[in-house]
């Protein structure tokens, strides 16, 4: 008998009988996005239904094809192996119970129809952990309605590719009290949005490229502390919600319609405190805020600089304290929407006021506080709050023109816009992307002697009659 055939024959039948189920178990991946398994989602809803309330489900790697229903309180883990693809049918994840965590996921292709407001992941009841997921081409990001003491944090949420106005929110919640949101990243949304929800933590989230950054209407005691908020229309919007405190957020580069880095729209105890606002449309907007009134605004130690209005407010904007501020070669520093001035406001607390780039007074006794109030008070200014086309002409000779007219003829200087009795003669140390360089006034007067002599040096060159050329030169020229 040829006992190396059969060896052979029988070792390819044992392959063969094992292959069907090495093929059909998972094995580890390094790439989500390039599953060893397509299976749907039934397979999920299968497991969950087995499974005891509160057991961790993790997910073998693979795309999970379809929409799932949670109706258990269990953890569902992908780690970052998993994908669960709604196939651009509705919305992809629906939590109906607490208690529910959803982790390490890859969730994508929710339906784009705005009127059913499709989601990556809507939860509807209770309190629910959402971490560590990656969110793409969904209408909607994450989506809580009734949700209170949840947590979404560290996840990665990326809209559709489509027009502001068709987009859906990135993170919404909707009557959802004590909810931290944190070290979110998100783009090419609508907004972050919070509707009617009281007491939440909202830190550390990156929003670029969306409508609004973050949004709030009716939702209270908030604090919103250290976000990166840019290239969106606008940077952080409240209305009709108080006692909030805006706190370290960097926002930057919001220029949009209206371009608002900080806009409040009839909020009372509002405190916006050590903020970067660099480059947007307005850096802070306040209509009728505070809107009681026995209630205060605080705004200090904000750094607003090269917006094209640095602080804009509605006439009848009042009690606000504005102190220990930057405002930094702003096109305009302070401006009313429509006729009026800003003094219902104090810009200035315990003899402290607001450094002013454009401040032309002195600080001899070096003090750190300039010897003469700040009063702005800009002809072209006033014009400009009565027909917003002018600012085609802002740093043209039209506006020195004009400028120089009033300084001329002071019957055509408008009152002043503000009053800063104690303005800072240097800029206030703030946490900032931008660093400002002090100077001490020695330091100015001899960079300033330094450039007249070169000036002159230029001037006496220029004037200087030509020298002939010597004979040697002329031989070896």
């Amino acid at each position: 008998m040829n006992i190396p055939k059969i060896n052979y024959i029988l070792t390819l039948v044992m392959v063969l009988l094992a292959a069907p189920a090495w093929c059909g178990q998972p094995h580890a991946t390094d790439s989500a996005t390039d599953p060893v398994t397509d299976l749907t989602t039934d397979v999920i809803e299968a497991w969950i239904d087995e499974a005891q309330p509160g057991s961790v489900i993790l997910l073998p790697p693979g795309r999970y094809n379809g929409n799932l229903k949670i109706t258990k309180p269990i953890i569902l883990d992908g780690n970052n192996q998993a994908i669960i693809d709604g196939q651009g049918i509705g919305t992809v994840i629906e939590v109906y119970v607490p208690g529910v965590t959803i982790r390490r996921l890859t969730v994508r292709g929710s339906g784009s129809n705005v009127t059913t407001e499709p989601a990556a992941i809507k939860v509807m009841a209770g309190q629910c952990v959402i971490e560590d997921n990656t969110i793409e081409d969904t209408l909607f990001g994450i989506d809580l309605s009734d949700s209170p003491d949840s947590i979404i944090r560290r996840n990665t949420i990326r809209g559709m590719e489509l027009h502001l106005g068709r987009r859906g929110d990135g993170v919404r919640l909707w009557w959802s009290h004590g909810c931290t949101v944190e070290h979110n990243t998100v783009s090419l949304s609508r907004d972050m949005v919070f509707w009617y929800s009281e007491s939440l933590n909202i830190s550390h989230n990156k929003v670029a490229d969306s409508r609004y950054g973050l949004h709030f209407m009716y939702s209270h005691n908030t604090t919103l502390a250290h976000n990166e908020l840019s290239n969106n229309s606008v940077g952080i919007y409240l209305m009709y919600s108080n006692t909030i405190s805006l706190l370290d957020n960097h926002i930057i580069n919001n220029r949009g319609a209206s371009g608002y880095g900080i806009g409040l729209k009839d909020c009372d105890d509002i405190v916006i405190e050590r903020n970067a606002l660099l480059s947007n449309r307005v850096g802070i907007y306040i209509d009728n805020s505070p809107s009681s009134m026995d209630s205060t605004g605080l705004i200090q130690e904000n750094m607003i600089a090269f917006n094209e209005i640095g602080m804009l407010a509605t006439p009848n904007t009042h009690n606000n304290v504005v102190t220990g501020n930057a405002f930094i070669e702003n096109e305009e520093q302070a401006a009313t929407h429509g006729r009026g001035e800003l003094t219902n406001n104090v810009f200035s607390h315990d003899g402290r006021g607001n450094f002013w780039s454009d401040y032309a007074g002195f600080d001899r006794d070096g003090n750190g506080i300039g010897d003469l109030p700040h009063e702005p008070r800009s002809l072209f200014g006033k014009l400009l709050a009565h027909e917003p086309n002018l600012r085609l002409f802002i740093h043209s000779p039209a506006q020195k023109a004009i400028e120089f007219t009033a300084r001329a003829v002071p019957e055509f200087l408008p009152k002043p816009t503000l009053l800063d009795p104690s303005p800072l003669a240097v800029p206030p140390v703030i946490n900032s992307p931008i660093k400002i360089m002090k100077l001490d006034r020695w330091k100015i007067a001899g960079l300033g002697i330094a450039l007249c002599a070169l000036g002159a040096g230029g001037c006496l060159a220029i004037g200087r009659e030509p020298r002939l050329p010597t004979t040697a030169e002329r031989k070896l020229g």
